[in-house]
């Protein structure tokens, strides 16, 4: 260690009391964290490119400082699926603090990152409060059956109306309008179900699609269905 010419040339002033860190919430523990080894926690959070073309919501669960799930869920450009891709190999078997210094390929992920950072090395977490935490593969139940992402597409114009085209049930293939052109409901295949019908289970694909279809809402009282992408 260098020091400078003034500060050789002082006396030493003892230092007074030595207080630690203030403890944070961490599993069902008061901790107070000294060391990367001390933190603990899984949450969620989002981040987003410096354009705002999309947004990465990413999942972490944390032992003793080391990321050992995470789950990195993307919308928007094309490309932020291949650098998701790239960070799910990335971010496992790092530290909190490595992976805060890692280029994770993409801005959106690496804002992410860095919101996460923050509430993990300050106790915000969503297992703060319980004991011993969340099992590795925790991180797998939000995506349900199926394991895809809970998304939402809809679009519309002040000419033509909405248009739900994705929801939490899955893809919509028709929308149930009443007598006054309002939407009253709609069908929907959920993919995850489908897809897991016929590469797992060896269904035939008619009936893996009949099997994972159904309605929402008042779709048996429409007047008319449209189909969403085309009319």
């Amino acid at each position: 260690m260098d020091y400078t010419h003034e500060i050789e040339e002082m006396c030493i002033v003892a230092k007074g009391p030595r207080n630690g860190p203030a403890p944070i919430p961490q599993e069902g523990k008061w901790i107070q964290a000294k060391e990367v080894t001390d933190i603990f926690g899984l949450t969620h959070g989002v981040g987003w490119c410096a354009p705002q073309q999309g947004a990465c919501k990413l999942t972490l669960n944390v032992k003793a400082g080391i990321i050992e799930e995470a789950l990195v869920e993307t919308i928007g450009c094309t490309g932020m699926t291949h650098s998701a891709a790239m960070a799910s190999e990335i971010l496992p078997g790092k530290t909190i603090l490595e992976a805060m210094n890692t280029d994770l390929v993409c801005d959106a992920i690496n804002v992410a990152m860095r919101e996460l950072f923050l509430q993990i090395i300050y106790g915000r977490t969503q297992t703060a409060f319980s004991e011993n935490g969340l099992p590795v593969g925790a991180g797998l139940e939000d995506l349900g059956k199926g394991l895809r992402s809970v998304t939402a597409t809809m679009y519309g114009t002040s000419k033509k109306g909405a248009r739900y085209l994705e929801m939490t049930e899955g893809y919509v293939t028709e929308l149930a309008l009443d007598a006054d052109n309002e939407v009253i409901g709609y069908s929907y295949v959920n993919l995850g179900i489908m897809m897991e019908n016929i590469t797992k289970n060896g269904m035939d694909a008619n009936e893996a699609l009949k099997k994972a279809s159904g309605s929402y809402g008042r779709f048996a009282d429409a007047v008319k269905t449209i189909n969403p992408r085309q009319e």
